[in-house]
């Protein structure tokens, strides 16, 4: 970690790991042969526009004016206080998506600001972008064909940004999906995957990346315009997942990982500032280095100096930014992988777990309000909207419960298990599953791809 660098106008000292010249240039190839892609269509197609909410919650946008990313904001609070669910619901389109038997998360619908574009990804490679009411406007596919995409993207201006389980980084023109730069796993130092979402601000793209052999991960800080990886901290043990959460009131940057770890720098300067380790009792790994039994694999909610984060070790935790120290802990009954949903106008935050078991909780206290049974493991993001909180089931279902009581309002049947976010978009819900196999826990038996898994849009039932 000793390369070159140079020093900013700032002050701050940025590794130059990669000329600009170095980075794959590949504008305007979107769909030739390299990537085995579709021709975009010779036309261009504009979904029609989107009527804008009247009122948007602060917390619920991000402080730049066209961007938008997953958990809809760099607080990762996965929060729409200005979106209403109808009280019935039916399915108005689906397409493909998703053909791997991976297990973790997929990808989340990210919707352009204006809510008149849906970015989605799926774990084969493919980025497609929708109309609201179905019509595709582009599809592409990248290099990313074994484990593809379970990060989301983040859309900035009129370009998505979006990391692969290859181990590289995209960035696509929204307009035409062609891929404008891909910056590769050698670029970042031989990453093995890139399963997190990246966060923007100011002019820099953040995301964690995993490595193999040892088992680590690392913070990278990259230039939006080419691609340029500017600066990276491997400190990080345990392959990290989550995405980074940024606090610009606290003035801190944050991500957990496989070790049990929650890892912190102070942001913008990017020096270390604390870590908190979560209870882990399990096997020792990587040469002591870290035990397993606390995974970290959601991303952490930052809300008025405190955030909270789910663990395997069962645990739902409240940790104080500042500090990096716990205020409290809530057993939620099962291994914890969820991003927790926070709504800060109330108060609550609620948490989903393997236990199935849905919980809202007092942010200050951790007093439970109440409890919902949806009926299968809870891995995705919860969405909180206006009056229903969105959850996407092991049982194949996506659920709106009341916030106020966790009553069920409806739940749609789908084909396979729901881990994406169920993002809300002017009436209308987006989200994917997994496909559907059979034998797949079975060693003794050869796995069939059953059916893969769709992304699906609901819109009000007519």
């Amino acid at each position: 970690m000793d390369s070159s660098s140079d020093q900013r106008a700032d002050g701050h000292t940025r590794r130059r790991l990669l000329q600009a010249a170095g980075v794959t240039a590949t504008a305007g190839i979107a769909g030739c042969a390299e990537f085995g892609g579709e021709p975009n269509p010779e036309a261009e197609i504009d979904c029609d526009p989107v009527e804008p909410a009247a009122d948007v919650s602060e917390y619920a946008t991000h402080p730049n004016d066209d961007v938008s990313m997953f958990g809809r904001g760099l607080r990762r609070l996965n929060y729409y206080p200005d979106e209403s669910i109808p009280e019935a619901v039916e399915v108005n389109w689906a397409t493909q998506k998703n053909f791997v038997g991976h297990t973790a998360a997929k990808s989340s619908p990210v919707p352009t600001r204006e809510g008149d574009t849906i970015v989605i990804a799926g774990d084969s490679g493919r980025v497609e972008a929708y109309c609201p009411d179905g019509q595709k406007k582009w599809s592409t596919q990248t290099s990313a064909t074994k484990l593809g995409f379970h990060g989301s993207p983040a859309i900035v201006d009129d370009t998505a940004y979006i990391g692969g389980y290859d181990g590289d980084l995209y960035a696509l023109d929204m307009d035409s999906g062609e891929i404008v730069w891909h910056t590769t796993s050698r670029d970042f130092e031989g990453t093995l995957a890139i399963g997190s979402s990246p966060a923007y601000y100011e002019g820099s793209l953040y995301l964690i990346a995993e490595y193999g052999s040892p088992s680590t991960g690392a913070l990278w800080e990259v230039d939006p315009e080419t691609g340029e990886p500017l600066w990276s901290d491997r400190r990080i043990w345990g392959q990290p997942h989550p995405s980074p959460t940024i606090d610009l009131d606290l003035g801190l940057i944050m991500a957990g990982s496989n070790d049990g770890v929650v890892y912190c720098w102070n942001f913008p300067s990017l020096d270390f500032r604390w870590e908190f380790q979560a209870e882990a009792n399990g096997e020792e790994r990587e040469g002591g280095a870290f035990r397993s039994g606390a995974e970290i694999k959601g991303t952490v909610a930052a809300h008025d100096g405190r955030g909270y984060v789910g663990s395997w070790d069962q645990q739902l935790y409240c940790l104080d930014l500042e500090e990096g120290t716990e205020e409290w802990s809530v057993d939620t009954g099962g291994s914890n992988m969820s991003n927790p949903a926070l709504d800060p106008d109330e108060g609550v935050v609620y948490t989903g777990s393997d236990s199935g078991i849905v919980r809202a909780l007092d942010t200050v206290t951790g007093d439970e309000l109440w409890s919902a049974d949806v009926n299968g493991r809870v891995v995705g993001a919860l969405s909180a909207t206006a009056g229903k909180l969105l959850v996407g089931s092991y049982d194949s279902h996506v659920y709106a419960l009341d916030r106020e009581t966790g009553e069920r309002c409806w739940r749609v049947p789908n084909r396979g298990r729901v881990t994406s976010a169920p993002v809300p978009v002017d009436g209308r819900v987006y989200y994917a599953e997994r496909a559907v196999f059979s034998n797949y826990y079975d060693d003794d038996e050869e796995t069939v791809l059953e059916e893969p898994g769709h992304a699906y849009c609901l819109r009000e039932a007519q």
